[in-house]
């Protein structure tokens, strides 16, 4: 496997597990946010730094920041877009088929067990790290690149 779309039956699992676990409420509104319950220990940065590069130097550290982690954290991910074809990876894979930028729409990477990913919310203009091993491997790189966390959970 490298990167292969999720059949009906299995994206309906997934996103159902999603909406239960994470409490996922989709919407503009910001009294819907942040959009899920973030895990204990997650941190939650704004994504208005990277604005000030419109060459998307800080976009592609980003990127490559959170997919070295992931990489580093996990074998296999799912690519979740809200409404889409999301997808299932191995780590390995070359090209990815999202960014977890949430561009317009809300993009999640997570393991398969749920236990560590990314949640990109396109309104609040955040990204969300949760899991453990996840969070201290990329945190001070994220914070470097994106500013001080916007929040932190307990």
């Amino acid at each position: 496997m490298s990167v292969e779309p999720l059949p009906g039956p299995e994206y309906t699992r997934v996103w159902n597990r999603f909406f239960a676990d994470f409490s996922f409420r989709a919407g503009n509104d910001p009294l819907l946010w942040p959009g899920i319950a973030e895990p204990p220990g997650s941190v939650t940065w704004r994504l208005a730094a990277l604005d000030k590069h419109p060459e998307y130097q800080l976009l592609d550290w980003m990127v490559s920041v959170i997919r070295e982690g992931l990489t580093s954290c996990a074998d296999e991910l799912y690519a979740l877009d809200w409404h889409h074809e999301s997808y299932r990876l191995a780590t390995t894979a070359k090209d990815w088929p999202l960014s977890p930028f949430p561009d317009g729409d809300y993009h999640i990477y997570l393991t398969p067990d749920f236990r560590l990913g990314t949640f990109g919310h396109p309104w609040e203009y955040t990204i969300c790290v949760f899991g453990e091993e996840l969070v201290t491997a990329i945190s001070a790189e994220l914070t470097l690149i994106l500013g001080k966390p916007l929040r932190r959970s307990a």
